[in-house]
């Protein structure tokens, strides 16, 4: 009883946890546009708008990025708990692992694709190109079709022990590649994405300081979605479960 009643104060804070990560990624959103400088090795192109020099770049490519990274390594993160309840799931066949591994993909996919609408805007402005293959690119791209392939998986079986054990070892291998996406330009050099988390990336106090709110609030977010989405089907497994209960009397 008592973890129920905890698990329903989550569920309750759901709408202010999706409020506040709001909140938070619109702070960082600004502090980006007021505060941080340019992005490390940019380069701006001047222009005339009202009288005043402004940049394209600047106002969109450059503080793309407080967006960009927060929602790829949120995408990085939620296939973490993919893989775990995944795992779980193969140990115990327990079908709520198996929810909560397909609710964890879910949003890694809305995540996943947030990040690729915003990374190819920002290749063109940035490098003149809509898209190049090069390593993190190609490499995040055949994440996003292993996110899209676990769901035409599990839509190819009607059994749920089955469909749940397939899409487990699946989602494994979806989450191998996520590792490899945030590795790849340590191991292959690129000169389209820079390395941030190191010593030298460039990122001074300003720019951290707005990175950090975006990445807490989108966080948020992720977690606000996975909740109210976790609650959705679980709500509908009980019915499910009660109308057989009913038949079968």
């Amino acid at each position: 009883m008592v973890q129920e009643e905890k698990v329903s104060a989550v569920d309750r804070a759901v709408p202010i946890i999706l409020v506040v990560g709001a909140v938070l990624s619109a702070i960082g959103f600004v502090l980006s546009f007021t505060v941080a400088p340019l992005v490390h090795g940019a380069e701006v192109t001047p222009e005339l708008v009202a009288d005043q020099m402004v940049s394209n770049q600047l106002l969109f490519s450059q503080k793309i990025f407080y967006f960009h990274m927060p929602v790829a390594i949120t995408s990085f993160i939620a296939l973490v708990f993919t893989a775990v309840y995944g795992i779980r799931y193969l140990r115990t066949k327990d079908e709520r692992y198996d929810r909560r591994a397909c609710i964890a993909t879910e949003v890694a996919l809305v995540f996943i694709v947030a990040t690729m609408c915003t990374g190819v805007p920002w290749t063109r402005f940035e490098w003149g190109v809509w898209w190049t293959w090069e390593p993190r690119l190609t490499t995040y791209l055949i994440l996003m079709l292993l996110a899209i392939g676990y769901f035409v998986l599990r839509a190819a079986f009607d059994g749920n022990e089955k469909k749940g054990a397939y899409a487990a070892v699946f989602g494994l291998i979806v989450f191998i590649d996520a590792p490899i996406c945030f590795m790849i330009t340590r191991i292959i050099p690129s000169s389209t994405h820079p390395v941030i988390f190191r010593t030298d990336s460039g990122l001074s106090s300003d720019m951290m300081v707005g990175l950090l709110f975006a990445m807490v609030g989108i966080l948020m977010i992720a977690y606000g979605l996975y909740r109210a989405r976790l609650r959705q089907v679980e709500t509908a497994a009980r019915i499910e479960e009660l109308k057989q209960a009913i038949e079968l009397d």
